[in-house]
């Protein structure tokens, strides 16, 4: 895909990171963790009526969690009735050396291909979770996927992307390793509730970390702007063009609500895609 333009009053052009037959594909990502990237094996903790602690998959969490402590019922042949002490212990600080291990035995979700087609053209992307795991931890899980060449992922291309970048900016050359590492420091990792934030409403959180990615990728978009020579000679304003994808449709929805509030049709950055049960939809 070559740089386009569309007229309406002016001529806009949408540039990104990413590169896709020698020229960059117009493509920013921010990706929901859990159950949209990949499934995780790891539990949110709920308490039953006879008091035992019943682990829920982050799956069944996003249909339960308006329920949980509101009102009693029925899950895997317990009755629950509220979340068990420190139910959220394995998506915390406390359970960042699992997380690495975990995410290496995740099966792919359904924004996997997405995630791989996005790292491979060296595209910038937000990881924007309900978790709340130190940053770094979520960068450093990527960076695992990445060295290992996890399902699809191809260091060897997304090297080959970031040098061409790199050539079309007259930037100076990197080893492979540092110009990968350099690149997963430019991307961004928002943990919602890592420090403060609440696990069970994660929507105020995400909203607050896609407005803080818009801005920071208006920014990249930018400087690509002043370093690469287009044919014709019209001003162009750079908007990036942002997909998100999530797997809870009520962080879907409190997200296109943010985006309708702040942006007209025409100026919106961001087309959002639903995830649940596996289908991946425009909404």
């Amino acid at each position: 895909m070559g740089l386009k333009s569309i007229t309406r009053k002016k001529i806009k052009q949408f540039i990104s990171e990413g590169f896709e037959d020698g020229q960059p594909d117009l493509k920013y990502y921010a990706f929901d963790w859990d159950d949209n990237i990949v499934i995780m094996p790891t539990k949110i903790i709920v308490l039953s009526d006879s008091g035992e602690e019943v682990g829920m998959s982050t799956e069944d969490f996003a249909d339960y969690r308006q329920k949980i402590g509101n009102q009693p019922f029925e899950y895997i042949g317990e009755t629950i009735v509220g979340y068990a002490e420190n139910p959220y212990r394995n998506f915390r600080v406390e359970g960042d050396n699992q997380f690495i291990v975990d995410s290496l035995l995740a099966k792919p979700g359904p924004s996997w291909n997405d995630f791989v087609e996005c790292i491979n053209g060296g595209s910038i992307f937000a990881i924007i979770t309900a978790r709340g795991h130190t940053p770094t931890v979520l960068r450093d899980s990527i960076y695992n996927f990445i060295v290992t060449n996890h399902n699809g992922i191809n260091s060897a291309l997304l090297v080959e992307n970031l040098k061409k970048y790199r050539d079309l900016s007259g930037e100076v050359m990197r080893d492979n390793q540092l110009l990968i590492k350099e690149y997963l420091d430019m991307c961004k990792y928002h943990p919602v509730t890592y420090g403060e934030g609440s696990a069970a409403n994660p929507e105020e959180g995400k909203i607050n970390a896609l407005r803080e990615f818009i801005s920071y990728v208006q920014a990249q978009s930018k400087k690509i702007g002043k370093k690469v020579s287009f044919t014709n000679d019209v001003t162009n304003n750079f908007i990036p063009q942002i997909g998100f994808s999530d797997d809870d449709p009520g962080n879907i929805e409190s997200i296109k609500d943010f985006l309708n509030k702040e942006y007209s049709d025409e100026e919106n950055p961001v087309k959002t895609y639903l995830t649940k049960g596996g289908d991946k939809k425009e909404v």
